[in-house]
């Protein structure tokens, strides 16, 4: 018997003291400028016949260069405002389409100097790029997947190791990329989402080992289980102690490494997803075989007489038979036999079962009388 106990995982609001501000500040010029007034597809590097994704691509890989709390250049901040205009204009196909014809200055004033645009649209950049950062990566506070206790190896049901690596490998907020802050990438939100609305994130899975026998292999087995958890009371905040008895069937000829999953079966607390219980199968040592797939091996041990002048060896099966083996030819050290169909099942095909094999193993005596010595002198051939 075994209990769970799976401390809650609690997602904190402004963990390390990153976070993200909403600051009303008055625009600042940008940096980059063309004939056209400021050049946004330079600001986020990238060609003028860039596609969607490749602007959410370019604004994800500057903005997180450039946040200023990451990057500590005097000039940052101004880089940043910057890049969050450029993206918040070629991110909307209005707004860009106006900027490509007629540039900065006819965006803004609805035709610039042309006054040819037939159009009252005018344009004003909002002036806070943390609001553009916070509702691209789906949240206030993006920083809380470096800092949150329990959540460095999953975040939204994805692990580290199926992911994407980003180009900039040394850069620690490279996974802002990778998650998109939202599961996918490239998938943003027009609006912070509030901290008491954000998705539950399912804890790690529970991984137990689970010890059969050779012989629950080939009959199949039923395992009882006693689990204690915590779960949710009906009023959705606190929590009580409950015990469940969970039923493991082991099928005829299942493999070692076998996973056997019940899914949200773990901790329930009011900040998280139930984690997924996971049995392994490991094969329990045997006193008379070892496993090899649906084989098994049996070691014979006979005597040196017997592996020159022939015996027969009894064999023990898995399911308690006993198979007399003929040896009539010479037997030597590490000679094998195959005994077809006494193995164990087929995983896919119970009805259909792997070899039992027989490797000998020939032991020898310590000493031998001289007499004896003599004789196997005579008879024996030299080679």
């Amino acid at each position: 018997m075994f209990r769970i106990k799976l401390e809650p995982l609690r997602m904190s609001a402004w963990g390390m003291n990153l976070f993200v501000k909403f600051r009303n500040k008055e625009s600042v010029a940008g940096t980059v400028s063309t004939t056209m007034g400021k050049d946004y597809y330079k600001a986020l590097g990238i060609q003028s016949g860039a596609n969607e994704d490749e602007i959410k691509k370019a604004y994800r890989k500057m903005a997180l260069k450039y946040h200023p709390d990451k990057n500590k250049d005097p000039n940052a901040e101004d880089k940043f405002k910057e890049i969050a205009e450029a993206y918040d204009v070629l991110s909307d196909p209005k707004k860009r389409a106006v900027y490509d014809q007629y540039g900065e200055e006819g965006l803004k004033t609805g035709g610039g100097s042309t006054g040819n645009t037939g159009s009252t649209f005018h344009y004003t950049f909002h002036g806070d790029p943390h609001a553009t950062f916070a509702s691209f990566f789906g949240g206030s506070n993006p920083f809380d997947i470096f800092f949150t206790s329990g959540r460095s190896r999953v975040f939204n049901g994805l692990d580290h190791d199926d992911m994407d690596v980003d180009e900039d490998s040394d850069d620690p907020f490279s996974a802002f990329g990778r998650f998109g802050f939202n599961g996918l990438s490239g998938v943003h939100r027009r609006h912070p989402e509030p901290i008491h609305m954000r998705r539950k994130v399912q804890d790690p899975p529970v991984v137990h080992e689970l010890k059969v026998s050779l012989e629950e292999i080939y009959h199949g087995a039923t395992k009882r289980m006693k689990i204690t958890r915590r779960r949710l009371n009906p009023d959705g905040r606190s929590v009580r102690a409950e015990d469940k008895i969970l039923n493991i069937v082991i099928k005829r000829g299942w493999k070692e490494g076998t996973k056997i999953t019940f899914p949200k079966e773990g901790d329930a607390t009011p900040d998280n997803i139930p984690a997924d219980i996971v049995f392994i199968l490991k094969d329990k040592p045997h006193t008379h075989f070892r496993r090899d797939g649906t084989n098994i091996i049996y070691a014979a041990m006979i005597s040196l007489k017997e592996a020159l002048c022939g015996c027969t060896v009894n064999i023990p099966t898995v399911d308690g038979r006993v198979i007399p083996l003929p040896c009539n030819d010479i037997i030597k050290p590490g000679t094998v036999k195959r005994l077809r169909g006494e193995g164990l099942p087929f995983p896919k095909v119970p009805t259909q079962r792997g070899d039992l094999i027989v490797e000998f193993k020939v032991r020898f005596p310590d000493r031998i009388a001289p007499q004896t010595r003599q004789i196997l002198k005579q008879h024996l051939p030299c080679s």
